[in-house]
Parts: C-alpha cells; structure tokens; sequence
C-alpha cells in the first residue's frame, strides 16, 4: 500500500518531544517530509544539538514509526536563519555555550574542561575558548602542545588537546612569570572581539566558553556579540558563592540567555582510601533554590588536581569521577537540544 506525505506526517505528529511537552509536528521540528520512489522517507529534523540523548531517542521513534509503514528513512538534521539561530557570526560553530560563575576559585575552568573532553569523547567537535582574560587556566588542562598557528588571511588558527580546539589568552599575552595580566575594560573588549572574528573555529558542534568570574565586560560583550545557545553556571556550596552564581544567573537571564543549569562544585571532599563524601564547605542547595536545574554535584577530590592527572578527568576511565563527568557533558547537550528545540517553536509561532 502506498503512503501518503499527509500519512506519515500524521503519524509523526504521535511523537512527543518529552522536554517540551508537545509533539514533534506541532513544535515545528519537521522541516520536511518527501517520499521518494514510494519506498524512504526523507525526513528533515529542525534538530542542532549532536549526541544529544533526546534528540538520539527521538530520531529512533521516527525510525521505528517509519519503518512500521513500510518504509526506509533517511533522516538529517538542519537548522538556520529561518528557525531564528543567526549563522552571520562564527558560521561554523553551531551552539556556543557560556561556563560562568559569580566569583573565582569555584572551579569553573575545570569544569569547562571537563565539559569540553567530556562531549568530544561522546564524538562531538569541541572547541574550548578560554576567555578568563585575568586568570587563563586552560591550556593547563588541556595542554596542547603547540602554539596558535596563522592562516594565510592572518586569522589564527586554534591548537589542538586530543580532540578539542583551544585558544586562550594566554597564547596572546608575552611571558611575564608570575606577573598579573593587569587588563582595564576596553582591553578585555579588545581580546574578546579578536577571540570572536579572528580565531578560526572551523566546524564545531559545540564551543566552550569559559568566561571570567562575576558579571563584567566579557560576560556582556559575549551574550551582546554571540547567539548563545545556553549557559552553566559554577559555584560551590558556600552562601556568599552561591549568592554570586545566582547574580550571574540574572545577568544571562536579562539576556534572554537560556540557563542550562547549575553545577555545584567541590560539593564535599570524596576520601579517595574509602570513597565517602563529606560535606566541608557545608551542606547543599536545594534543587529549587536556583530556578534552574543542578546539572552535577562534583566532589573535591585529588583526580581534579593537575597533579595527580593528566589533562581533564574525564578522558581518565579509571577515575571515579569518570561517570559523573561523562553523565554531566550529556546532560549539557540535552538541556543544550532542549533550548534550542523550544527556540524553533517559539519561533515558528511568531
């Protein structure tokens, strides 16, 4: 029997999207249907957030609702200017994701680390811009090996840490010891406006930001420059931290920057001899308390040292904080696929 365009559109409009509460057809995340030689469908998905896992678990209800009609399918994904996402700034790039906090020392260049290696080894392209103009911590963590190389158009071109792009101030600043990187405003404008038209990204699925701490220049001039997809915001379980993530919080908010979530760093001190976890910088917020979800609560622990590891923890299987960090670049790029679905259905019923 054959199958008809409205047939199968009918039939994709009984898949759910279970983040937004709606079906597929009516949030505008069908681009396309066409039917070829009465035998695959090719089905095109208003999809931007790789191996993120309801995005993975939707296209396989496609996949099985198709296959129970009788046909192939040959699904792709594509959003653009149409579905609201601006393409004109950093074109390759399709989400950039903020990691900010609301003071220094929470931890916020380790995580962003970490989020970085964690979605490249899911199979994701990851770059990790180091925009922490006053403390740059990256190629610590993700050591490269190589300085920034020069395009033929004088553009620079990243180096790479495994299977992660980096560029960090601190590849721009001249050698100076222990000296401090003493940056007034127009200066961390200057930095940050180079990062955004003269670094080379290439295709990325995803790229990394990791801000400076509190609600400067950096902060204002990235949201005010970029089409952020999300951002997660570091803090620790001490009360004048957490009042100062949720400063950061509003700031992104005002913005119309979705939050992600919140990851609440050296959440206890994990005894590596017997694997308890103690709360030393006192106890836990409530989930509630951020009006954004707790991506991860993540121990103080040795393997977080640059002493102890090479590079980010979790490119490290043996670590027991393996699972949590690969568990938290997932969770990153489905509240990532979230975002951005509701954005197309906003979108689409303008």
């Amino acid at each position: 029997m054959t199958v008809t365009k409205t047939e199968l559109t009918d039939r994709l409009a009984e898949i759910e999207d279970p983040m937004n509460d709606d079906d597929i057809v009516s949030l505008g995340l069908v681009n396309d249907v066409t039917i070829h030689d009465e035998t695959t469908a090719l089905i095109s998905l208003a999809f931007n957030a790789p191996h993120a896992p309801t995005e993975r678990a939707i296209g396989e209800n496609i996949r099985d609702t198709v296959e129970e009609l009788g046909l192939d399918v040959d699904l792709t994904a594509a959003v653009d200017e149409e579905h609201g996402f601006v393409t004109d700034v950093l074109p390759g790039v399709r989400n950039v994701i903020a990691v900010a906090s609301g003071k220094g020392g929470v931890g916020k260049t380790t995580v962003a680390a970490n989020l970085a290696a964690g979605l490249a080894e899911k199979g994701a392209r990851v770059g990790l811009l180091d925009a922490d103009v006053h403390g740059p911590n990256a190629p610590t963590l993700l050591p490269t090996g190589d300085e920034p190389g020069v395009a033929p158009n004088g553009d620079i071109l990243p180096p790479e840490s495994d299977d992660v792009m980096v560029m960090s101030t601190e590849y721009l600043m001249p050698e100076t010891g222990d000296e401090p990187a003493a940056l007034r405003g127009p200066m961390v404008n200057n930095v940050m406006m180079k990062f955004i038209n003269e670094v080379q990204w290439g295709y990325r699925d995803y790229l990394i930001v990791d801000l400076p701490p509190g609600t400067g220049d950096a902060s204002l001039n990235l949201v005010q420059t970029l089409p952020v997809a999300g951002v997660v915001i570091i803090t620790t379980p001490q009360e004048m931290a957490v009042d100062d993530a949720r400063k950061g919080l509003r700031l992104f908010e005002q913005h119309d920057v979705p939050v992600l979530g919140v990851v609440e760093n050296m959440s206890g001190f994990r005894c590596p001899e017997c694997d308890e976890e103690h709360p030393v910088f006192g106890r836990s917020e409530p989930d509630d308390s951020f009006d954004a979800p707790i991506l991860a609560r993540l121990p103080a622990h040795p393997d977080f040292t640059s002493e102890e590891s090479e590079g980010p923890v979790v490119r490290d299987e043996e670590s027991p904080l393996w699972p949590e960090l690969m568990q938290l670049a997932e969770t990153v790029a489905d509240n990532v696929g979230q975002a951005n679905r509701r954005r197309v259905a906003e979108h689409v019923k303008e």
